[in-house]
């Protein structure tokens, strides 16, 4: 899905040095980590990595397109969370690939609105459409 130039709205920069080892800095200095391979890619674990940096990016979009799906649908999500969970892992091919998990715990509502609100959520968050089609996606609710 692209989006056509007259409609980008911001655009985030940043740059690492060293990869995975090494340091992720954006352009007005707002974000600066020290990124590390995680113990279970035989890392020290000292640092982030762009899995975590990933799997926050996702969380907080999901939340806001949540927040507006919930304004649309007239529904309560107030006191509700997003987790997302990014895997790495080797592909059939012999790259590495993705999968995410979203989970949404919404008390407000009840189960089968809360499902309903993330599916929609799910068609409207600039990450799920990044990422549909390539990468597996599992949606839940707590």
């Amino acid at each position: 899905m692209t989006i056509h130039d007259t409609a980008v709205a911001y655009t985030a920069v940043a740059t690492a040095s060293s990869g995975r080892d090494g340091r992720v800095a954006s352009d007005d200095g707002r974000l600066d980590v020290v990124a590390g391979p995680p113990k279970e890619m035989g890392g020290s674990g000292a640092g982030t990595n762009p899995e975590q940096l990933f799997a926050a990016g996702c969380s907080a979009c999901f939340q806001g397109a949540l927040g507006v799906v919930a304004r649309q649908e007239e529904a309560d999500i107030t006191g509700s969370t997003v987790t997302a969970s990014v895997s790495i892992g080797k592909t059939e091919a012999g790259g590495f690939g993705l999968e995410a998990a979203i989970c949404a715990a919404i008390p407000n509502v009840d189960a089968v609105t809360a499902q309903t609100l993330i599916e929609k959520a799910h068609q409207l968050c600039p990450y799920s459409n990044a990422t549909r089609g390539n990468v597996k996606v599992a949606l839940s609710v707590a």
